[in-house]
């Protein structure tokens, strides 16, 4: 998963940095509430840890900016020193997923992550996956579209699913890499031009047929639902 930190002081922030790198994770480290708001108007991550205290924007502060401008908003958790009972209701009514207070407990707080995307996620997902006229077969690795079977390749199909999963939200270009080519994979961002083009051309991806992938300039792609 990529995870956003939001951590004013530096010795906390390596340490958090640490601890969730060590479970797998994909770490994006912030000292500024600012620079971090800026980053997720291209950036796309799976959830936020956040402090309260941090000297530009407020966690609370950045939470309610993430709630209300992104369209498909990140898990959120909060970890700070504020324990009273109006600031854990604040964190909650503004947008949080949990909170948590300092001192980190390493283990405790990956149990409190594991446990929130357990809780958000979407239900497990059957072998037939529909999306319209398309039909994925994620046994098979295989799309149909009415009865033509399209001839995706593994990448192609990951990439085609992870678009329809993702109907109508922007992601961007290292989301998309990172989600079908792995964490340390070495791919240049024209592969994946390459493979949304294929993708585009052999789904038939057009306003007429009810689905369009959308190149968002400096960004990424989205893939929308259209009239027909």
């Amino acid at each position: 998963m990529r995870i956003a930190i939001l951590e004013d002081e530096p010795s906390l922030a390596t340490q958090l940095t640490e601890i969730v790198a060590s479970a797998g994770h994909t770490c994006f480290p912030f000292q500024s509430g600012h620079k971090l708001m800026k980053f997720l108007r291209y950036e796309t991550v799976d959830m936020i840890l956040l402090d309260w205290n941090v000297p530009d924007v407020s966690g609370l502060e950045v939470i309610r900016w993430v709630t209300e401008q992104l369209k498909v908003p990140p898990r959120i958790l909060m970890i700070t020193v504020r324990s009273l009972e109006e600031d854990v209701v604040a964190a909650f009514r503004a947008g949080a997923d949990d909170y948590i207070t300092k001192p980190l407990q390493p283990a405790a707080l990956l149990a409190r992550m594991d446990a929130i995307f357990r809780r958000t996620s979407e239900p497990p997902k059957g072998r037939v996956e529909q999306f319209g006229d398309y039909r994925f077969d994620t046994h098979l690795n295989e799309v149909r579209i009415k009865e033509e079977t399209a001839p995706l390749t593994s990448k192609e199909f990951a990439l085609a699913l992870l678009l329809f999963r993702n109907l109508n939200r922007s992601l961007s270009r290292s989301y998309l890499l990172e989600s079908v080519w792995g964490q340390s994979a070495n791919v240049q961002t024209r592969t994946l031009d390459t493979h949304i083009s294929k993708v585009r051309a052999k789904l038939n991806l057009r306003a007429g047929n009810g689905f369009r992938v959308v190149p968002l300039y400096g960004y990424g792609y989205r893939l929308e639902q259209s009239e027909r």
